[in-house]
C-alpha cells in the first residue's frame, strides 16, 4: 500500500495502554474481570434516579483522583478529564515512554469525547435555577469543554504537537485513534497519546436517553440489564470510563527498544447520512466502514480471528450491526466469533471504542476473547457467534473493532499481531 505520493506509509504501533472503567481501574483488573465474564453495572449512585425508570449504570469504583492529579487541579477538572489522566498515567508507564526526550513537536494527544463535563452542564444549569448565574463553578467553562482531558494530559506531558479532540457521539475513540494513527503514517508525529474518555452520568443525561427510550429499564438484577444481542435487550446500560493508547510509528519505538504489544494497522471512516439515531437497514454504510478498515490494513475476511462487536444492545443496533457484517464479510460472517464489551461494563459512549480496543489487543497478546455475558434467549435476528457467556480459547492475530455513532458515524479499526 502506497500514499498519493507512491511511498510507503509508516507502520504504527501500540507500545502502552490505560484503562478505567466499571470493570476495573487498570488494564489487568479489566482483563481479568472481562475473561471471568463479571459485569460492572451496578445501582447508579452518582446520580438520584427517584422518579425516573432507570436506577442503573456502569459507574467506575474506587478511583481517586488525588492518587493521580495534585488536588487543586482535581478540583478544577470535570471528572473525565481525571479519567483520562488516570488511563494515560498508565499507559505511559507500560510503555517505558521518556516523553522528556522526543521531540516535543513530534509528539501529539488525540481523544475522542462525546458529552464533555455533562455533570458539570448539569449542575450549572441548576444552580442558576437555585442562586442565580453569578454563583455557579467559576472553573465551569475550563471544565466543561469538551478538548479539555486532551488539553489536560498535553500539559502534564508536555506534548506540543497536534493536539486535538473529536466527537462524533460513540464513534468517537474509534476515529481519535484511526486519525491518530494516520497522523504517524503520514510523517506528522512520531508518538501520539490516543483514545477516549467519558464520564457523563447526570440526571440531564438520564433524563435525556430515558425520553428517547434508549437506555435499559431492567434494573433488578442490575448485572443481567446489558444484553446485546439478546432478545429479551431493551436498550444500552450508560456508563463511563477511560481507554488510552501509546501509538509510535515503528522505527522509532524500535529504536528506544520498545515492547511492542500489537500494530494498528487499518481505519476505516464512513457516514451513513440517513438518520440522527436510526441505523442503515441495509448495513451498506456501516459495511463500507468494515470494509475500508480491512482494505486499508491490508487483510481480508477470512483473515480476520474476531470481531469486537459495537453491540449495544438496543434492539435496532445489534439487528443491523449483524446485517452489517454479513454484508461486509460474507459467509466467513457466521465462522468468526465476536463479543460485546458493553454487555460486561455497559456504553461508555465517547470512550468505548477505546477502552473495548484494550480487550483487542489483550486478546491478540492473550490468545483469550471475552464473552458476551447474558446470552440467554436466541434472536432469529442475531444469528451468529457472539462467543456467549463463557470465555474462548482463540488464536487471535486479526481484529475487527466497530464503532457506531449516533448521526450515523462509523469508524472501524483493524489491529494485527505485530511481526516485524
Amino acid at each position: 500500500m502506497q500514499d498519493g505520493n507512491g511511498r510507503r506509509p509508516r507502520r504504527v504501533v501500540i507500545t502502552g495502554m490505560g484503562t478505567i472503567n466499571p470493570l476495573g481501574n487498570t488494564v489487568e483488573e479489566f482483563w481479568q474481570g472481562a475473561i471471568a465474564g463479571k459485569s460492572g453495572v451496578g445501582w447508579l449512585t452518582q446520580v438520584d434516579s427517584e422518579g425516573y425508570a432507570t436506577h442503573i449504570a456502569g459507574e467506575v469504583k474506587g478511583f481517586v483522583p488525588e492518587d493521580f492529579i495534585d488536588r487543586k487541579e482535581a478540583r478544577r477538572m470535570a471528572r473525565f478529564s481525571q479519567l483520562a489522566l488516570a488511563a494515560t498515567a498508565e499507559a505511559i508507564a507500560q510503555s517505558a515512554l521518556d516523553l522528556g526526550a522526543v521531540d516535543p513537536y513530534r509528539a501529539g494527544v488525540f481523544f475522542g469525547n462525546g458529552m464533555g463535563g455533562y455533570p458539570d452542564t448539569d449542575r450549572a444549569v441548576k444552580d442558576i435555577v437555585r442562586k442565580g448565574g453569578n454563583r455557579i463553578d467559576p472553573f465551569y467553562m475550563v471544565k466543561m469543554l469538551p478538548n479539555m482531558a486532551a488539553a489536560q494530559v498535553a500539559m502534564r506531558y508536555g506534548t506540543k504537537g497536534y493536539n486535538a479532540t473529536i466527537s462524533t457521539a460513540c464513534a468517537s475513540a474509534g476515529n481519535a485513534m484511526g486519525e491518530a494513527m494516520d497522523l504517524i503514517r503520514n510523517g506528522r508525529a512520531d508518538v501520539m497519546i490516543a483514545g477516549g474518555t467519558e464520564a457523563g452520568l447526570s440526571e440531564l443525561g438520564l433524563a435525556a436517553f430515558q425520553v428517547m427510550k434508549a437506555i435499559s429499564t431492567s434494573n433488578d438484577p442490575p448485572e443481567k440489564a446489558s444484553r446485546p444481542f439478546d432478545a429479551k435487550r431493551d436498550g444500552f446500560v450508560s456508563s463511563e470510563g477511560a481507554g488510552v493508547f501509546i501509538i509510535e510509528a515503528l522505527e522509532h519505538a524500535q529504536a528506544r527498544g520498545a515492547r511492542i504489544l500489537a500494530e494498528l494497522a487499518g481505519y476505516g471512516c464512513t457516514s451513513d447520512a440517513h438518520h440522527v439515531v436510526v441505523p442503515v437497514e441495509d448495513g451498506e454504510t456501516t459495511a463500507a466502514a468494515m470494509t475500508l478498515a480491512l482494505q486499508d490494513a491490508g487483510v481480508r475476511p477470512e483473515d480476520i480471528d474476531y470481531i469486537n462487536a459495537h453491540g449495544t444492545s438496543t434492539q435496532m443496533n445489534d439487528k443491523y450491526e449483524t446485517v452489517a457484517l454479513k454484508r461486509a464479510l460474507g459467509e466467513m460472517a457466521y465462522q468468526i466469533p465476536m463479543s460485546s464489551t458493553k454487555s460486561l461494563i455497559g456504553h461508555t459512549l465517547g470512550a468505548s471504542a477505546a477502552i473495548e480496543a484494550v480487550a483487542c489487543v489483550q486478546s491478540i497478546l492473550t490468545g483469550i476473547v471475552h464473552p458476551t455475558i447474558n446470552q440467554e434467549y436466541p434472536d432469529p435476528d442475531c444469528d451468529l457467534d457472539y462467543i456467549p457467556n463463557k470465555a474462548r480459547k482463540v488464536d487471535v492475530n486479526v481484529v475487527l473493532k466497530n464503532s457506531f455513532g449516533f448521526g450515523g458515524q462509523n469508524a472501524c479499526l483493524v489491529f494485527k499481531r505485530f511481526e516485524p
